[in-house]
């Protein structure tokens, strides 16, 4: 890390925010009880679960162990259950570690001698695994062996053991930092998108149902245009509003109570929460919509320069309401009209998309 020892992790932070795509204990546990067990019920990502469909199939016709699959993403978007779905589908148990967890070749040695034949094993985070480990794990992926080193120095011995054949899974929120070799030894790898509403308000009804919530579908429809395109920030927020709606109401939510309790919880229509509106209204009161370095900005909101740059940046780039250019941040037309202002005519974008790069 590079930033001081007193700033809280950015994952910490993450996964304090309701809508933040990072799971905590509570939500780990009701993801358990929400997840889809087999392929014909998971909702959403329809080309990865064709594809992968085939994958497993396939195998199971030949009576092998399936590819090793690499799945990518953001956060809450369903790696884990899809892993979960990939044991059930080959009728295999699955050891779940992740990549922080191992830190010494010997870490993954002594998972790998433990696996059993046709097991699966999912290493969420791959991409943060040591290199050491990561080197052994190119041989046991494509041999399905690893080289035990016995003693130190001059007299050190690299004992071979075999491996039974397993299905690594592996999980990446960052896809880039994975090396070539160890991305080319996955048979199958999948990109998963963010979902869109419509596919949301199918996993709202779908977790309503499973923890008997009385909701009508334009309830679903408030609740899924707020959840940032992610599954997991849906069920969320679902929870939120069922609390409130029990305490509040007669525990129905429609269109209305559903936006009355983000409004508590200042999740607005756009599902910008208060980091995100205030990165926006300092960009656009302080610096008139920018340019302006991302240091200063943090300033600021207030934050710390990897809380901003992490956490709130991502999605307001990819709302359209933020733009990174080399001169520094830059508010667009977006931003200026979901807070309801008037952007001077100095503004950068005031004058169309062009004016946020120049000529």
């Amino acid at each position: 890390m590079n930033w001081d020892d007193t700033a809280p992790p950015t994952d910490d932070i993450a996964a304090d925010r309701l809508v933040g795509g990072s799971a905590d204990g509570e939500d780990q546990a009701v993801e358990a009880a929400l997840r889809p067990k087999s392929l014909d019920e998971f909702v959403g990502q329809e080309r990865v679960r064709e594809q992968l469909d085939l994958v497993l199939k396939a195998a199971l016709a030949r009576g092998a162990t399936a590819d090793h699959v690499l799945l990518s993403g953001a956060p809450g978007l369903g790696k884990t259950t899809l892993s979960l779905i990939i044991a059930a589908e080959m009728n295999a148990p699955i050891r779940i570690t992740s990549g922080p967890a191992i830190q010494h070749a010997g870490d993954l040695a002594a998972i790998l001698s433990s696996l059993q034949e046709g097991e699966v094993l999912f290493l969420d985070e791959i991409h943060r695994m040591s290199r050491p480990a990561e080197e052994m794990l190119y041989m046991a992926m494509e041999d399905f062996r690893v080289d035990v080193i016995v003693g130190k120095g001059p007299g050190a011995t690299a004992i071979p053991l075999e491996l039974p054949p397993f299905t690594l899974v592996g999980a990446t929120t960052r896809a880039g930092l994975l090396p070539s070799p160890l991305r080319d030894r996955f048979g199958f790898t999948a990109h998963m998108e963010f979902y869109d509403p419509a596919e949301l308000e199918r996993v709202i009804h779908r977790s309503a149902q499973l923890l008997d919530v009385d909701i009508e579908a334009d309830g679903a429809a408030e609740i899924a245009g707020r959840s940032r395109g992610t599954p997991r920030i849906a069920n969320r927020l679902l929870r939120r509003v069922r609390d409130y709606a029990q305490v509040k109401l007669d525990g129905r939510i429609t269109r209305e109570v559903a936006a009355a309790a983000l409004k508590v919880y200042e999740v607005d229509a756009r599902g910008l929460d208060r980091l995100d509106r205030a990165v926006l209204q300092a960009l656009l009161g302080l610096f008139g919509g920018g340019p302006v370095g991302l240091s200063t900005l943090a300033v600021a909101v207030g934050e710390e320069r990897e809380t901003v740059e992490e956490v709130a940046e991502p999605f307001l780039v990819r709302e359209g309401l933020l733009a990174r250019t080399p001169r520094g941040r830059v508010a667009t037309p977006a931003a200026w009209a979901h807070l309801g202002l008037v952007p001077p005519q100095h503004a950068p974008g005031a004058g169309g998309q062009q004016g946020l790069f120049g000529t």
